[in-house]
């Protein structure tokens, strides 16, 4: 500072001398232009004459003082911006020194800013809170990863120990237990398993025990809801303690006894069905983590646990399968021709419907479509929803609630279907009668089809349909005239093949037969034998496209004699290909009895007769007796047959069933959700369409497997790996068993999914 006052000191001087010089040069250009000599007379006579001059006498003192006035406005000003200037420093060497300290990880260290504008501190004490949050969220993602890879790995090794040993319960539940106990670095634990297999009330046993690093032998059995452990099954949630009663369990050792004070005590649970339960004890408190992991087991523990018992459950009933088998292969032979034209009839049947669905799709471009929210708002309608219900735009419809479009007379019984519908039940397909905008009825033939999301939720509820108006008014004027010809005249269809499918009751009751014997009969079954002679010519027209008119000669199910006049006319399908054959005719029995009473003697024709229908009768009895009887076996077989498929279907384990050709002949609903196929894409199908050629190439059991006509690798489980639709490998135990029914074998694999899903 008193730098700057001297500088301010010589400016002063220098102000003042120039102010002097000033008036000298003034005072000289004077007394030269007055021409007056220096001294003080002449001084004194300019300045009365030039009054400017006192001004001048002035000037050294006027800018003296100026420069004085401005030296200490700038002095005042440098020394502000010094001061400013020497703060700066002092804050920057703060900062300086903070952040070598951040440097040495110092990150509590601590800096005052005098200056609150600072921007550099500011910044500066961000970056510090940032490193601070960074280390906090750093060890945060370290315990994270802790207790990921601590579960990923306990979940990975009770995986592995949940393959072996499956078919042994008590040593499954000591290996699960005490590699638990272990793991979790607990004291104490038991693994209890609901016992229901016997006829009695189910109960709670104890099947494993586990303290410090010790087997415990015990013998315990609870009563159904008893204590903590029945409570738990009940309520099908984990129990956690933190201060566990003095009596309740205690552990003893080398050192004496004591008492854990923390209990975890978690259900076996499965899709809300509770196999038992794990109780484990220790003397630290559990973590969050660890329960989560406790209860991550326990959901792989009842699944193992529910598949051991199904697969015993499983082998018990194949076992009853097999005896069942047994007893019934004497009864097979019998059957057999009946089976073949059953077998036929549902060949015919699939390749109809394989034609619908052909069909279905070539004209799906053509259906009526709306999408509802299960709340039975309209979300979007296709143009032909507009035009076949009489709207022009979007708007007038979509927002709408689906009653505007049904009549008031039918919403009782759709507002039923409805519900099912939106709760995600059964799709309905059937006739479904519409209300358009001008009160009209539209018929369709329609399909309600729940749409869901990734959750197995219904999202919304798509409807298609196409518009059959003109055909039900059709239907309706052909019901009529079919009502008509069937109370005036004999009516029958009849298959290609010659097998009756429907006939009318007038013709039932011309040949004797119930509904339920018609559907067994052949249109050979009905001719006499001298019309059979000629039949298969006529038939052979018949079913090349020719309808055949004629008198028919036929007999009834008592073996009597039948003239029947009238046509065999094909029907053709949508394809132009024959789909039935019509019979429609009259009975001139009586005509032609007559006509034949007048050629014959009455009294040989009745003698003839009573002997034939003698023998008519008995062989019909017998005949009716032994269809009988097939019929009951059959039933029977049947029952049988699909009491095993239901069983098998509910199984959770995937079970495939093939034929000596490699055919897949069953193929239940866990199958399905393994492989993502549903059943009607797979079933008769090569079953190497379940396997990668890669899978075939390089797995042994998987090439015999898929390869007919060699040995297959039968009764060892085997580990291998599946691709499912989605392209996802899934590894699997496989066990595949073989039986032979006269000389004829299938083969059943058995398949249990193993991967793990650790998140």
């Amino acid at each position: 500072m008193q730098e700057y006052k001297g500088i301010q000191f010589k400016y002063i001087v220098a102000g003042f001398l120039v102010g002097i010089c000033v008036l000298l040069i003034y005072i000289g250009l004077e007394l030269i232009i007055s021409n007056l000599s220096l001294n003080v007379d002449s001084l004194v006579k300019i300045t009365k004459d030039n009054p400017l001059l006192w001004i001048l006498f002035l000037m050294p003192f006027v800018i003296s003082a100026l420069i004085w006035f401005y030296a200490n406005i700038y002095n005042r000003k440098l020394k502000s911006v010094s001061d400013d200037l020497d703060s700066k420093i002092e804050t920057s060497n703060q900062i300086l020194e903070f952040v070598n300290k951040l440097n040495n990880d110092e990150t509590d260290a601590g800096l005052k800013l005098t200056d609150e504008n600072n921007e550099l501190g500011k910044a500066v004490l961000s970056l510090r809170n940032k490193i601070e949050k960074g280390k906090t969220d750093e060890q945060r993602r370290r315990d994270e990863d802790f207790q990921r890879n601590w579960t990923a790995e306990g979940l990975a090794k009770f995986g592995e120990i949940l393959r072996h040993d499956n078919d042994d319960l008590v040593g499954l539940s000591y290996n699960i237990i005490s590699n638990l106990v272990k793991y979790v670095n607990a004291n104490q634990g038991g693994l209890f398993l609901i016992n229901d297999e016997g006829s009695g009330e189910k109960f709670i046993e104890l099947t494993a025990q586990f303290a410090y690093d010790r087997r415990k032998y015990a013998d315990k059995r609870l009563v159904w809801g008893e204590g903590l452990i029945g409570s738990c099954i009940l309520e099908k949630q984990s129990v956690f303690l933190k201060e566990v009663p003095e009596n309740y369990l205690h552990i003893t050792s080398g050192m004496g006894k004591s008492t854990p004070r923390n209990l975890l005590i978690t259900p076996l649970k499965i899709n809300e069905d509770v196999h038992g339960v794990v109780e484990i004890a220790s003397f630290s408190e559990f973590k969050t983590y660890e329960v989560e992991f406790i209860e991550k087991v326990a959901e792989s523990i009842a699944t193992t646990v529910s598949n051991v018992k199904t697969n015993l459950k499983t082998t018990k009933l194949l076992s009853e399968s097999r005896e069942q088998s047994e007893a019934l292969k004497s009864q097979e032979e019998e059957i057999r021709q009946n089976l073949e034209e059953l077998q036929a009839t549902q060949e015919e049947a699939k390749r109809q419907a394989e034609e619908f669905v052909s069909f279905s799709n070539s004209v799906n471009h053509t259906l009526i479509r709306a999408d509802y929210l299960t709340d039975g708002t309209l979300i979007y309608a296709n143009t032909k929803f507009l035009h076949k219900l009489g709207y022009l735009q979007n708007s007038e419809v979509e927002g709408q609630h689906i009653s505007m479009f049904i009549n008031v007379k039918d919403r009782d019984w759709f507002n039923d279907i409805w519900d099912t519908l939106a709760n995600g039940g059964k799709h309905f397909e059937g006739y479904m009668k519409h209300v358009t905008k001008d009160g009209n009825d539209l018929w369709t033939m329609a399909t309600y089809t729940c749409v869901r999301n990734e959750l197995g939720k219904v999202r919304k509820i798509l409807f298609l349909a196409i518009d059959t108006t003109e055909f039900k008014k059709q239907n309706i004027d052909f019901k009529g005239q079919l009502d008509a010809l069937n109370k005036a005249n004999i009516k029958a269809e009849f298959f290609t093949s010659g097998a009756i499918l429907d006939a009318n009751r007038k013709f039932r009751d011309i040949f004797g037969y119930a509904l339920v014997d018609i559907y067994e009969k052949n249109i050979t079954d009905l001719l006499h034998k001298d019309e059979k002679e000629t039949f298969d010519d006529k038939w052979g027209k018949i079913i090349k496209g020719k309808p055949i008119e004629g008198v028919f000669q036929m007999i009834n199910n008592k073996r009597e004699e039948k003239w029947i006049r009238g046509t065999f006319s094909p029907v053709y399908d949508m394809y132009n290909e024959i789909s039935k054959i019509i019979f429609v005719g009259n009975d001139i029995t009586n005509e032609k009895i007559m006509e034949i009473t007048t050629i014959e003697q009455a009294k040989i024709l009745k003698t003839h007769e009573e002997k034939l229908k003698q023998s008519e009768e008995n062989l019909s009895k017998k005949l009716k007796e032994t269809r009988e009887a097939v019929r009951q076996q059959f039933k029977e077989i049947e029952k049988v047959k699909i009491r095993n498929e239901k069983t098998l279907e509910g199984v959770l384990d995937a079970i495939v069933t093939i034929n000596e050709d490699g055919k897949i002949a069953f193929f239940n609903k866990a199958a399905e959700e393994l492989w993502g196929l549903r059943k009607k894409e797979v079933l008769g199908k090569e079953v190497d369409i379940l396997f990668t050629e890669e899978q075939i190439k390089n797995n042994e059991f998987v090439k015999k497997f898929t390869t007919p006509g060699t040995n297959k690798i039968v009764g060892v489980r085997q580990e291998i790996s599946i691709t499912n639709k989605e392209g996802l490998e899934i590894p699997v135990l496989i066990l595949l068993s073989e039986a032979i029914v006269e000389k004829e074998p299938t083969f059943t694999a058995f398949i249990q999914n193993i991967s793990v899903d650790l998140f």
